[in-house]
C-alpha cells in the first residue's frame, strides 16, 4: 500500500476513535444526569419540605430575574384593591349620572362608576334615593375619598371616624373610612338614621352637618337637595325616591353647645357669613 493510502486510513481510524469515544461519554453523561435527576426527584418526594424549599427558592429567583427586567415588583392581585368599573356597562341611569358626575367634578369615570353602582345598591337597601347619597358626597367631599376637614371627618361622605369607630370595625378598622365602598355605607347609614329621627330628609341634612342645635345649617341642606335634583334629573324618572316615615321620636334632645363636637358624627364646614356650625353628621 502507499504512503498516502496509510495516511488516509490512519486518519480515518482517529476519526473512528474520536466519535466512538465521544459517544461513550455523551452516554455516559446522560446516564449520570439521568440517574442525578431520578435520585432527586426520590429525595423531593420522600422530603416534601425539601420540595418545598426548592420551589420557594426558584419563584424567588424567578421573581428577582423579573424585578431586573421590568424594574419593579408585579403584583397582579392588586388589580383586586381597586374601586373602578366601567361605565357602559352599568343600567343607563346610573351610567348617565356617572358620566355626569365625572364631567362636572373632574374626577375619572371608572372609579365613579364603580361608586355610582355602590350607591344604587346601598339605595336600595337603606330605602334611600340613591342620587340623595351621591349628592351628600359632592357636597362633602366632591368625591375625593381621601379628603379630611379641619374637625377630622374623612372620607367621601365625611364621616367623623374617631365617633363612628364601632361602625367601621364591620370593616377591618378605621382605616376603612379612606376606603370609598366602606366610607360610602357607613355614611348612608347614618344619613338613614337620621331620617328615621327626624322624619324628612331637611331634617336628617340638618342633623348630618351638625347644625341640630342651630337655627339653620348655613345653607347646607339647600346645597344638598339642589345637587340632588340636578342628579335626579340626570338619572331620569325611574330612580326611586326615598322613604320617609313618621320620626321615631316628637323631640330630640338637644346637646348643649359645648358638647357638640364630641356627639358629632361626620363633618365639614358650613358657612353663611360667618362659620355657622361644624359639620359633623350626627
Amino acid at each position: 500500500m502507499s504512503k498516502p493510502g496509510n495516511w488516509v486510513n490512519s486518519v480515518r481510524a482517529i476519526a473512528s476513535d474520536i466519535t466512538e469515544g465521544f459517544l461513550e461519554i455523551t452516554h455516559n453523561s446522560f446516564a449520570l444526569i439521568g440517574l442525578i435527576v431520578a435520585f432527586a426527584s426520590v429525595a423531593l418526594f420522600a422530603h416534601p419540605d425539601l420540595r418545598a424549599q426548592g420551589e420557594a427558592q426558584l419563584r424567588t429567583w424567578l421573581q428577582d430575574r423579573h424585578v431586573a427586567v421590568v424594574g419593579f415588583t408585579p403584583a397582579p392581585e392588586a388589580i383586586e384593591r381597586t374601586t373602578a368599573a366601567n361605565p357602559k356597562e352599568l343600567p343607563k341611569d346610573q351610567s348617565a349620572v356617572a358620566y355626569w358626575i365625572s364631567k362636572k367634578y373632574r374626577v375619572a369615570a371608572e372609579p365613579i362608576a364603580a361608586i355610582v353602582a355602590e350607591a344604587y345598591e346601598q339605595g336600595a337597601q337603606q330605602k334611600i334615593d340613591p342620587t340623595l347619597i351621591l349628592a351628600v358626597m359632592a357636597v362633602e367631599s366632591s368625591f375625593n375619598p381621601f379628603a379630611q376637614s379641619s374637625v377630622g371627618a374623612q372620607g367621601l361622605m365625611q364621616v367623623m371616624t374617631r365617633v363612628h369607630t364601632e361602625k367601621y370595625e364591620n370593616f377591618g378598622g378605621t382605616h376603612a373610612a379612606f376606603d370609598p365602598v366602606s366610607n360610602l355605607r357607613v355614611g348612608a347609614s347614618i344619613l338613614k338614621e337620621y331620617i328615621q329621627i327626624t322624619g324628612s330628609v331637611e331634617g336628617a341634612l340638618k342633623y348630618y352637618v351638625g347644625a341640630a342645635n342651630m337655627q339653620n345649617d348655613g345653607g347646607y341642606a339647600s346645597k344638598v337637595l339642589a345637587e340632588h335634583r340636578r342628579l335626579r334629573q340626570v338619572a331620569g324618572a325611574s330612580t326611586p325616591t326615598t322613604q320617609v316615615k313618621p320620626a321615631l321620636i316628637a323631640k330630640r334632645q338637644i346637646t348643649p353647645a359645648a358638647n357638640l363636637e364630641t356627639e358629632a358624627v361626620a363633618a365639614s364646614s358650613v358657612q353663611d357669613n360667618t362659620q355657622v356650625a361644624l359639620s359633623s353628621n350626627l
